[in-house]
């Protein structure tokens, strides 16, 4: 009787979650960067990359909380080059100049000279829609009312079922090659292809009709020969984030832009953003023209006003009466009016000096002193009513 041939059997199970390990770490490095753009939105705000793209869909920014990958074994339990307590190895540090004050001191972060490592940064690519998800989130018009609804309804369009019967102009193409090949493959082939009528899909919607509240954004900034390249940035930052955000959050919105020194203008939004100016300073300029633009064209009655105006304060000491004054009369038609101020010096501005005294609630103001501050206006305006009881 011959000997059976004995067969081995190997039983593995591999384990798939190895798989989704990319998968998994790029999830991880996707939420630290929205972290990263969450706690660095002060700074981001005013990053030069994002205000001079004019929009574009990719900037690179730096984030300074966000590592690089790096690979590490065990990395704390090991020595490692230049270190140890025995005799001098290739690396250790067996001698250093002696200090000359601060020059040789510090992290590398001065203009002077130092000696200690500074502190590396990632520059990731962020698009600028990630960075108005975190911006705008808490952001909304204040004070916006329902005003008479003629021109100005929107009509909106839901997608809310699909159907095996429409109009081929309706065909939903996605659903349709589904539904072809779950068939397919029931019966044995792998393919698209027949696609019978039963396989058809359409797409059907309700139209929506809602009202919505016009508005207008009046922007004024100071473009004198007082306002420096850094008040210039400043206050085109902020007015280029509340483009973007009115743009972004309300369909009927519109906006005009004023420019003035002891005159004003009504401008296009690239000469606004662009063209600079010269001259003295005149701030009542600014809202007798804002006025002038009410009256002819936007009835309170249909619009909700919102003035914005950006300078340095620095205005002739005689027109303040007369800006205050103004400033009332704006205010009873408007929602709100914001006055942004770019002051890094630590004293009132002429300007400012007659406006602290101002208690409508309707007037918001913001010194904006650094960068960083170009965020906390755009908190300050357009907080959520919520957060003002």
């Amino acid at each position: 009787m011959s000997e059976k041939r004995k067969t081995n059997f190997i039983v593995s199970q591999e384990n798939w979650t190895l798989h989704r390990k990319g998968y998994q770490d790029q999830q991880r490095h996707i939420e630290k960067v929205k972290d990263a753009i969450k706690n660095n939105l002060p700074d981001l705000v005013t990053e030069e990359n994002i205000i001079m793209s004019n929009g574009r869909e990719i900037v690179k920014i730096p984030i300074r909380s966000l590592d690089e990958y790096k690979i590490r074994y065990n990395y704390n339990k090991n020595k490692h080059v230049g270190q140890g307590d025995g005799d001098s190895q290739v690396g250790d540090v067996i001698a250093r100049e002696p200090g000359r004050g601060d020059q040789a001191q510090g992290s590398g972060q001065g203009k002077k000279a130092g000696d200690q490592p500074g502190r590396d940064y990632y520059e990731a690519e962020v698009s600028i829609e990630e960075v108005e998800e975190a911006l705008f989130r808490d952001l909304e018009l204040p004070n916006l009312e329902q005003k008479e609804q003629d021109e100005i309804i929107v009509e909106d369009i839901e997608f809310n079922d699909v159907r095996k019967k429409g109009l081929m102009g309706n065909i939903d193409k996605k659903r349709t090659i589904l539904t072809a090949l779950k068939r397919n493959a029931r019966e044995g082939k792998a393919s698209i292809a027949p696609i019978y009528n039963d396989d058809l899909r359409f797409k059907t919607w309700n139209e929506v009709v809602k009202p919505e509240s016009k508005a207008v954004v009046l922007a004024m900034m100071d473009t004198s020969a007082s306002m420096g390249t850094f008040e210039k940035y400043m206050a085109r930052s902020f007015f280029f984030w509340m483009t973007r955000f009115l743009r972004t959050k309300y369909e009927s919105v519109d906006i005009e832009f004023i420019a003035h020194h002891t005159e004003a203008k009504v401008v296009s939004e690239d000469d606004f953003f662009n063209k600079g100016e010269s001259g003295g300073t005149i701030c009542s300029s600014a809202y007798i023209k804002a006025l002038e633009l009410i009256n002819e064209k936007y009835n309170p009655k249909r619009y909700n006003i919102y003035p914005f105006h950006f300078s340095d304060g620095e205005n002739i000491t005689s027109d303040n009466a007369k800006c205050i004054d103004l400033l009332g009369q704006i205010m009873e038609v408007s929602q709100m009016f914001g006055y942004g101020e770019v002051n890094g010096y630590s004293r009132y501005s002429t300007l400012m000096n007659a406006y602290r005294t101002i208690e409508d609630p309707k007037f918001r103001h913001y010194i904006l002193k650094e960068k960083r501050d170009v965020y906390h206006a755009m908190k300050t305006f357009f907080k959520k009513e919520e957060e003002l009881v």
